[in-house]
């Protein structure tokens, strides 16, 4: 669009149109943005979106697509506020994209989204950050109470699908939506094999643990779960929360107690055993406790992110640190202060793997 000059009789250019920045300027103004204004860019000018794409490839490729771990921040005073922190690089992200969520709470992340539960709409939210998407899945067959959150959830998808299964456990019973019927149900177990605790996927497919140590493979298509024949299980005495986790193709098992990891076990698919790991060797634990709710990590080649091999990283609610203890004798080695906003007081923490992508594939298990 032009416009005519009254005092000269010629055309010009709108000033929006021909208003560009020197790109030292823009890449001066993009250091000052936080993360949910880099997403925002384009919107502006021309040359700013020329800018924009070379920042994405610089930022976004760095810090969106990289598999370092991030700290998710979490305060519920004024209303709420999530950040997300690199702890090699101490700093802090803001996310003003949760501001619209406070109707719902977080329970936990997963394959890069952030999994909410809302008690007045009776539902579950999954926002993932990286990539603006967002889903509400209802849950008519079964009450979400603010009181009684749900302990564990993960989101996995269908191989070569856009079809997902959302897992919640929930006032210790096994919820499972699946997108390809649009349907939930609840899984149960004997007293014998004990109440599920905590699952996670492995190989395609979904495995979980019980409080009683067994260890289970999850039927999506017949809503069953069939327990592994263990020739063993842990001599000591398990803790009531034992976690999952899944890291360079092996199933470990993490036995915890409020603030430490006592011991890691690896599943040996070969002799059907749990066997006691003495050393984590190119492997780093990330564990955050928020009092009753634990929640475990793992990261193949930490170095790669910044993060030290054979540790364990532990937060804690309300901590200001990350304490770092040796994964051969649990020695505390070091503690990291976090960087956090000015005002800001934080109420629980988790940590964020959004490279982790969980897929099932529903004729594994028959």
């Amino acid at each position: 669009m032009f416009i005519r000059n009254k005092y000269k009789g010629k055309k010009v250019k709108k000033v929006e149109e021909n208003g560009e920045l020197p790109w030292d300027v823009l890449d001066i103004i993009s250091k000052t943005l936080d993360f949910d204004d880099l997403f925002e860019f384009s919107g502006v000018s021309k040359n700013w979106r020329a800018f924009y794409k070379i920042c994405r490839r610089n930022f976004l490729a760095s810090f969106l697509e990289s598999q370092e771990p991030l700290l998710l921040q979490i305060s519920y005073r004024d209303g709420g506020s999530f950040s997300f922190i690199s702890i090699p690089n101490q700093k802090v992200y803001c996310l003003k994209m949760m501001e619209h969520c406070f109707r719902y709470t977080y329970v936990t992340s997963s394959r890069g989204y952030l999994i909410m539960a809302g008690d007045i709409s009776n539902s579950f939210m999954l926002i993932n950050l990286f990539t603006r998407m967002k889903k509400v899945i209802s849950t008519p067959t079964f009450e979400v109470i603010s009181s009684y959150l749900p302990e564990r959830a993960l989101l996995a998808f269908g191989k070569c699908s856009e079809e997902f299964v959302l897992l919640i456990l929930c006032e210790y019973r096994l919820h499972v939506y699946q997108s390809r019927n649009c349907g939930w149900v609840t899984y149960s177990t004997t007293r014998d094999a004990g109440r599920v605790v905590d699952f996670v996927v492995l190989h395609n497919i979904i495995y979980v643990v019980t409080n009683n140590a067994n260890i289970g493979v999850l039927d999506l298509n017949y809503a069953n779960i069939k327990f592994l024949k263990l020739k063993s299980t842990p001599d000591v005495p398990f803790s009531l929360y034992p976690r999952l986790v899944n890291c360079d193709e092996q199933l470990l098992v993490v036995d915890s107690t409020c603030g430490e990891i006592r011991n890691v076990y690896k599943i040996d698919f070969s002799t059907m055993n749990y066997v006691k790991l003495e050393t984590l060797g190119n492997i780093a634990l990330f564990y955050v406790s928020n009092g009753f709710e634990r929640n475990c990590y793992a990261l193949n080649n930490p170095n790669l992110w910044g993060y030290e091999r054979n540790s364990v990283y532990v937060i804690g609610i309300l901590s200001a640190v990350c304490s770092v203890y040796s994964g051969d004798d649990k020695k505390l080695q070091k503690c990291i202060t976090l960087p956090a906003l000015h005002g800001t007081s934080s109420h629980m923490y988790d940590w964020c793997f959004r490279h982790q992508q969980y897929e099932v594939d529903y004729s594994l298990v028959e």
